[in-house]
């Protein structure tokens, strides 16, 4: 909204300093920081309204050192994350952008979601929460809606440098083609450095334009709902999912900062995706309103984030990803999140073979997901917190160093 009022100002009465809201950085820094702030100031006072109407989590006994001490601790702390988001994002953002509409759409989506399973399990105490199915069927048809606003919306275009141009001839303007819709993504390593999803269908079928929808919708659907799914397992212990998220977040802001400016794309001999710098601004307000509630959420916690905050974080990360076209990257940049996932599939399917190979279940982790193994093994939780965090930086700076390799 301030970012339509000042450009209106500049326009009309060329108002002294309304042309700072032009600039990115100017706007995501502003939002970062009113992000953080309304998070710091209305978090302690929705975690009192919490502890107030007695919304504190049950523990289920897995027999983990300081497990019970958390019992009542008040859980659906990621409403502070969706309003602290929210707020500087309807303020600095351009509006009229469809890569922030969507976003928008998701933040609500996904926390309402979040939230009526939060609601199952607190208020009308069955631990079980809502239905898996229902959960699967809200990621369901946030995938199949995003993958054909994807498709078709004349806004979601890319441009792709001109190779037939010869190097001496080539200016800023002439680099890249012009908009176009296409099914490419970032292949990173690559010396092309571009993967077309359609070369997963036979020649003959890529030209049929509702296999191509389907094909979209397909790979929209499942990359959200692993990614949403692979945030909630992670959130386990205080701060762990925050800060690792907060890591992979920031990491991406600076990837559609980058997707979206054409000086830097040329200059990384990458794909330019109009418009999506804007989403920068939004990942910066979601940085600060997640760091805000990490203040809350670090060890000990006084509150804890739910499914209201962990699918909603997971559904941003996976469509963002989408969006600047480099969602190929995540398998490295969200590898705290594809570990834990796949310490819960592996300690499953080997539980399951050997019982049935053997007639009695094996283990392959002491518990999963993988930090509940390392609680098992002695480790505190606050140690095991902080070096996923470590790792976590590690991967999101080998993500963003892959741009330039081939």
């Amino acid at each position: 909204m301030l970012y339509h009022l000042f450009e209106y100002l500049e326009q009309a009465y060329n108002f002294p300093g309304a042309g700072l809201f032009r600039y990115l950085s100017f706007r995501s820094a502003m939002s970062f920081l009113l992000a953080f702030f309304i998070g710091i100031f209305y978090g302690k006072k929705i975690i009192y309204l919490l502890k107030k109407q007695q919304i504190g989590e049950t523990v289920r006994d897995l027999g983990l050192q300081g497990q019970k001490e958390k019992e009542g601790t008040p859980t659906m702390g990621g409403i502070i994350i969706i309003i602290a988001t929210l707020i500087p994002v309807l303020l600095f953002t351009d509006l009229t952008n469809i890569y922030i509409q969507l976003l928008i759409i998701t933040i609500l989506w996904m926390g309402a979601i979040g939230f009526i399973d939060d609601y199952i399990k607190v208020i009308k105490k069955d631990k079980g929460g809502l239905r898996g199915k229902f959960k699967v069927l809200g990621q369901l048809v946030l995938g199949i809606f995003m993958g054909i606003v994807i498709f078709y919306h004349p806004d979601i275009t890319i441009r792709t440098e001109n190779r037939h141009i010869p190097a001496s001839e080539r200016t800023l303007k002439n680099t890249f083609g012009p908009p176009k819709k296409s099914l490419e993504t970032t292949l990173p390593i690559l010396t092309n450095n571009t993967f077309n999803y359609s070369w997963l269908l036979p020649k003959k079928l890529r030209s049929y334009e509702w296999l191509l929808l389907l094909l979209t919708i397909g790979i929209v659907t499942f990359i959200v709902t692993g990614v949403s799914n692979a945030t909630n397992l992670t959130d386990g212990i205080d701060g762990l999912a925050a800060g690792t998220s907060a890591v992979v977040v920031s990491a991406l802001a600076l990837l559609a900062w980058i997707s979206g400016n054409i000086i830097f794309t040329d200059y990384l001999n990458i794909m330019f995706i109009p418009g999506v710098g804007e989403i920068s601004v939004f990942l910066s307000a979601f940085t600060g309103a997640i760091l805000a509630f990490l203040w809350y959420n670090a060890f000990p916690a006084y509150v804890f984030m739910g499914d209201t905050g962990s699918l909603t974080i997971g559904a941003v990360i996976a469509l963002i990803a989408i969006f600047i076209r480099k969602e190929l990257l995540l398998p490295l940049l969200a590898g705290i999140f594809v570990a834990e996932t796949l310490s819960v599939i592996i300690q499953t399917r080997y539980f399951k073979y050997t019982k049935r190979k053997y007639g009695q279940g094996k283990r392959v982790f002491k518990m999963a997901p993988l930090h509940h193994h390392f609680q098992k093994l002695g480790l505190h939780e606050n140690k095991i917190v902080v070096r996923f965090w470590i790792v976590s930086i590690l991967l999101a700076v080998a993500s963003i160093a892959l741009l330039k390799v081939r």
